[in-house]
């Protein structure tokens, strides 16, 4: 006698073209109700193949708590703190709890934080920070980042694009570029960058987009230094510039985050050299703190609140996974002003 294999809730998923996620929050029920349309193809695959929901598994599904996990590289730094800022708010609105880590740029940390959270049976998470470029950790983040939403949670993602969650994403790149070209506009022509370490997907993109403009005026840039993303690696960095003798063929220096400019601007303070009377600093983020910093830093702003918001918003509504772009805007200031 032949036994027919049950259909699983995979099965079903496949069959309709959605998540397991998905799938599971139109048979077993829950707080986040996909669109009708998904609502239809799921049903009409379960009728299809015979499906019937699991009592536990239902019971499960409509088990989460109210927890609402944040996970943010460093909270440390005002660009971090700034987006976990706008999360809070638009969670406090909905009278959500926060639970919040720091996982300080290690993967393998963030994974175990998310696995707890999923554990815990939180109702959506909210990771902010940029993915890395390595393929093994790729692999690790992507299998958990399912598994979480796999047990009915929602999740979205903040300079994390190509998991399988949505996302919202600074556009770095145009961001960039369009300093760049700002800056040749006014009348800098030797530059330098200081970029971060070659991992992280934010400093890559953020220096390919600064050389990409530079090409477009006719230039390139005469030093690329690598350090941390940190106020310190801006710091080191600018350092190593100095000591290579860089900045007499240098006048104008992008750093690829603000954190890392107001470092270098404190290192070349240190060694006498006036920005920007004799070298111009540029930044990118334009963080709160930047008020505190003279000569003001020219940067490039981003909403960050509200991207911590809209990620809220998306991991609270569930659904299919979507990418969201928050368009940069360059803010001239005193460090880059020509005599």
């Amino acid at each position: 006698m032949n036994l027919r294999a049950p259909v699983t809730l995979l099965d079903v998923a496949q069959r309709a073209g959605v998540s397991v996620a998905t799938a599971s929050r139109v048979l077993n029920g829950g707080d986040r109700i996909p669109r009708p349309e998904l609502q239809e193809r799921v049903k009409a695959a379960a009728d299809e193949l015979g499906y019937t929901p699991n009592a536990q598994a239902q019971a499960l599904a409509k088990s989460s708590t109210n927890v609402v996990g944040i996970l943010v590289h460093d909270i440390e730094d005002p660009y971090f703190a700034a987006i976990a800022n706008g999360v809070m708010r638009a969670a406090d609105e909905r009278h959500l709890l926060v639970m919040m880590a720091s996982t300080f740029r290690d993967s393998e940390r963030e994974i175990a934080y998310l696995s707890s959270l999923r554990a815990q049976r939180a109702r959506a998470a909210v990771m902010i920070g940029s993915r890395r470029t390595d393929g093994e950790s790729l692999e690790r983040m992507a299998h958990e980042v399912q598994s979480f939403l796999d047990s009915g949670a929602g999740l979205a993602l903040v300079s994390q694009s190509g998991m399988p969650a949505h996302t919202v994403e600074p556009d770095n790149r145009t961001g960039a570029a369009d300093l760049a070209r700002e800056l040749a506009g006014l009348g800098w022509r030797k530059f330098a960058v200081l970029g971060g370490p070659e991992t992280l997907a934010t400093a890559r993109d953020r220096r390919d987009g600064f050389v990409a403009g530079l090409a477009e005026a006719g230039l390139e840039p005469v030093a690329i230094e690598t350090g941390a993303f940190t106020r310190d690696g801006g710091y080191a960095a600018a350092e190593e510039l100095l000591d290579r003798g860089g900045v007499p063929t240098v006048d104008c220096v992008f750093a690829v985050n603000d954190v890392m400019a107001v470092g270098a601007m404190s290192a070349f303070r240190t060694r006498g050299v006036d920005v920007p009377g004799r070298l111009g600093v540029a930044g990118f983020d334009d963080i709160a703190t930047l008020r505190d910093v003279w000569p003001g830093l020219t940067t490039v702003r981003l909403p960050l609140e509200q991207m911590g918001r809209r990620a809220l918003e998306l991991a609270i509504e569930g659904g299919e996974a979507t990418t969201e772009t928050f368009k940069a805007e360059v803010v001239l200031r005193e460090s880059t002003a020509r005599g």
